[in-house]
């Protein structure tokens, strides 16, 4: 069973349901049969919204490289990472150390690209940042797929600000189902949760939709490498 480490923090409830999730996805006997993990959990990353959004905040680019080799540094063989926004530094942290990086959204974009097909649309649940920084346009339109946003960008950002507040509560669920109804509505089927804060109201869906979450891609990723079989995913 190999190591792996987690650049957390980017939101701290999304990095714990990030190990809940990898705790359940294991059938264990014992504790010796559970995946081992080294968290960083470091809620002092640089704010992303501040620095894509508003154009004021600090570069969190040093910081996830400075946790990058402070993980490898304490015996991680692989780096993954529980905030889609913060993979547009994914670079800096690969520059960082020589372990596989488990890339949620390369890895995310391929699971969108197999449910929606070529000419297919994928409806993006995620930050304004996500699409500001057209952080899975580019790799989805290389399989034919067009992303899609909800509309009112106001209210992802006041959602995931309320989450990260004061976490999951009807009225943020209600604001999440709204946005995936739109996307519903303008041809977006196949729809990614693809903010970790949304994460935390995974079920709060449109029905009808066709719906996954990218931190359940992730933590498919962390088991297939930690058991040996997923050395390469996402790198």
């Amino acid at each position: 069973m190999r190591c792996v480490g987690i650049l957390g923090g980017m939101g701290p409830q999304a990095t714990i349901l990030l190990m809940q999730k990898v705790l359940d996805a294991v059938p264990a006997d014992d504790d010796a049969d559970h995946i081992p993990l080294l968290v960083d959990q470091n809620p002092q990353v640089p704010s992303r919204i501040r620095r894509l959004i508003e154009g004021t905040g600090d570069d969190p680019a040093p910081v996830l490289a400075d946790m990058a080799r402070r993980l490898v540094g304490a015996g991680a063989e692989a780096l993954a990472m529980p905030c889609n926004t913060a993979h547009h530094y994914a670079s800096a942290i690969r520059a960082a150390v020589k372990v596989p990086f488990l890339d949620m959204v390369d890895l995310s974009v391929r699971r969108a690209a197999e449910l929606a097909g070529v000419d297919g649309r994928v409806g993006i649940l995620a930050s304004p940042a996500v699409r500001r920084i057209g952080l899975f346009d580019a790799p989805l339109a290389r399989f034919g797929v067009q992303a899609l946003y909800p509309e009112d960008e106001g209210a992802m950002l006041a959602t995931i600000r309320r989450i990260k507040t004061a976490g999951p509560e009807p009225e943020t669920a209600s604001a999440l189902r709204a946005a995936s109804n739109g996307l519903l509505q303008r041809g977006a089927q196949v729809q990614m949760i693809a903010c970790t804060e949304f994460s935390l109201l995974a079920d709060a869906t449109a029905d009808g939709a066709t719906a996954f979450d990218t931190l359940d891609v992730l933590v498919a990723a962390i088991k297939a490498f930690a058991v040996g079989d997923g050395a390469s995913a996402g790198q």
